[in-house]
């Protein structure tokens, strides 16, 4: 580490940019974030702040040139604006792999050409259009959005014909219909490029409710060690592929031991979360030793975990959890201060604990 501190912009105040910040700071690096909101978590702790729409461009002007390096922690921030910044000012991921996830129509077609296996999709703008692709793909299908989705956002499920009708109302805007795939599991894999090496993180499988992330269990039990190699070695390739560098995460679904890219995300996690307390290294720090040229380290496992989501309606079982303060259990609520349902309130981290001691012991605690 140079002696000269580096300040780091982060586009985006949430919970990824506060964790971000932990990190930055724990490197000797300050930072600087912007937020539209005035009580964005991460400006708790943020070195500086701005409070501005992410389309704001002379705000993000602003942030750059307060910046040595900047990145992003929110992934609708419009890619378009990125783009003549980076011509400018030193913003290392670049536009492309926020541009490429922001259409759902888009990630797929860069997903299948960059060599990873997707559902059968197509894309629809009208009723022609999904009756046809309805025809072409079969039921149960997914109707999406193909902007602006996240957590469930955005989809409906079409079981029979008759579920056309109810889809109609999605379609005044772009969709996109995806193969329904009945499969086993879903796991993610996070990964930091630098341009010479990837490191990849422990994959973990993921367990939603009502289309949120509710658990990770790490590593996933299920899938062999064949399986693994294939996943972490065609996300390396991807992200080769693709030229990307910085941090992305790749959920996909697993079926009788094939995986189909679902979804990407090109900032930290959701699923990753574990890997502060459960890994040798975590996903905010290695983002920060790319963003700051330090050379990245790859992570290890320290034990099995399990990362439990924390809503809005789990939020008071948390802080009961927090005051006991065992040891192995890590809760780490985000300081937002309107607390709603399924609003992402804080995570906790279990460490040396398998999903069936955590089934047995814990699962009780939370609402259902």
């Amino acid at each position: 580490m140079s002696n000269v501190t580096k300040t780091i912009g982060i586009i985006g105040g949430g919970q990824l940019g506060l964790m971000i910040i932990e990190q930055a700071h724990l490197l000797g690096a300050r930072t600087v974030c912007l937020d539209p909101a005035a009580d964005a978590p991460a400006f708790a702790l943020s070195d500086e702040r701005i409070v501005a729409a992410y389309d704001d461009a002379a705000a993000l002007e602003e942030l750059c040139r307060r910046s040595d390096v900047v990145t992003y922690e929110f992934e609708n921030v419009p890619g378009s604006v990125l783009i003549p910044l980076e011509k400018k000012y030193n913003i290392p991921q670049g536009f492309r792999p926020l541009y490429d996830s922001q259409d759902r129509l888009r990630e797929k077609d860069n997903a299948r050409a960059n060599g990873l296996q997707t559902p059968r999709y197509a894309a629809v703008d009208d009723e022609a259009s999904l009756r046809a692709a309805v025809a072409e793909i079969g039921l149960p299908a997914v109707l999406k959005t193909r902007t602006l989705g996240y957590d469930g956002h955005g989809q409906l499920v079409m079981k029979s014909e008759a579920d056309i009708e109810r889809a109609l109302p999605m379609l005044a805007v772009p969709c996109i219909l995806e193969q329904f795939v009945p499969f086993d599991y879903e796991a993610s894999i996070v990964m930091v490029a630098d341009g010479e090496r990837v490191v990849t993180f422990p994959i973990g499988r993921n367990v939603h409710r009502d289309g949120i992330l509710d658990l990770c269990f790490v590593p996933a039990a299920e899938m062999d060690d064949d399986l693994r190699g294939r996943m972490v070695a065609a996300g390396e390739r991807f992200m080769k592929s693709c030229g990307y560098r910085g941090i992305l995460a790749i959920e996909f679904f697993i079926r009788d031991g094939r995986f189909y890219f679902n979804e990407m995300a090109p900032r930290p996690h959701n699923s990753g979360h574990y890997t502060i307390e459960g890994c040798t290294t975590n996903q905010f720090r290695e983002l920060v030793r790319f963003l700051l040229g330090e050379p990245l380290q790859a992570p290890e496992l320290v034990a099995p975990t399990v990362m439990k989501n924390i809503l809005g309606q789990d939020l008071e079982a948390a802080e009961k959890i927090a005051a006991e303060n065992l040891p192995g259990v890590y809760v780490r609520l985000y300081g937002k201060r309107e607390s709603r349902p399924k609003r992402k309130m804080g995570h906790i981290t279990f460490v040396g604990m398998t999903p069936a001691e955590y089934e047995s012991r814990w699962a009780g605690k939370f609402v259902k």
